[in-house]
């Protein structure tokens, strides 16, 4: 957890306490709104803290009575032979849409800041609400390939490429031919390494 995600936990009281559940929701919709304005004005750290902040109200509501309160309708429970449907087959409430749109964000976040171990992890986060989330997806692959995962960043980005909408496919084949360029950038600098590492044990072997 960031220090700007530490920092909202500790100064939001009793969130999950009481309380009416429509006003916790637009409160959170008013954080993420917060957020996203914060990040456009360049502060990544007061975007993280308002993020981080409207999850901690999302996380105290009942989603069944979030629906209700709302005046939408409640997702039913799937027949018994669809029991172990998909996340992206699942009905989905206000309060994972709008955590979704969250988590993805603050991937984003995280991806400014440099902190590529979590980009990925709020973007899985992101990925377990909507498996089809594109940009969260986008994201989750450029974290990977700034720690070097490139199989997993390309095997990511021809997902994207195969069945993203056509304006994540065209970042996605940037990305791609990104990763590909960096990939044989470093398995060249380690074979340079490994022939001066051999040539060197040639030259001490002779001197023997």
């Amino acid at each position: 957890m960031s220090e700007a995600e530490q920092a909202a936990s500790s100064s939001t009281p009793g969130l999950a306490a009481g309380g009416d559940i429509a006003e916790k929701f637009k409160v959170a919709n008013e954080k993420k709104a917060a957020g996203d304005e914060a990040f456009k004005k360049g502060d990544v750290g007061a975007a993280l803290a308002q993020y981080h902040t409207a999850l901690l109200y999302l996380k105290g509501l009942d989603k069944n009575a979030t629906q209700r309160a709302l005046g939408q309708p409640v997702p039913q429970p799937p027949p018994i032979e669809q029991a172990s449907q998909s996340a992206e087959e699942k009905q989905k409430t206000e309060v994972d849409l709008l955590s979704e749109k969250i988590y993805a964000n603050m991937s984003q976040c995280h991806l400014k800041r440099g902190n590529w171990k979590r980009a990925g992890e709020t973007a899985d986060e992101a990925l377990r609400l909507n498996p089809k989330n594109y940009k969260a997806m986008f994201r989750k692959a450029k974290a990977f390939k700034e720690q070097g995962y490139f199989e997993k960043a390309e095997k990511l980005l021809d997902e994207i490429i195969k069945d993203g909408e056509e304006t994540d496919k065209a970042a996605a084949e940037a990305e791609l031919a990104d990763v590909k360029k960096r990939d044989k950038e470093v398995t060249a600098q380690h074979n340079q390494k490994m022939k001066g590492f051999l040539n060197k044990e040639k030259v001490d072997l002779a001197k023997d």
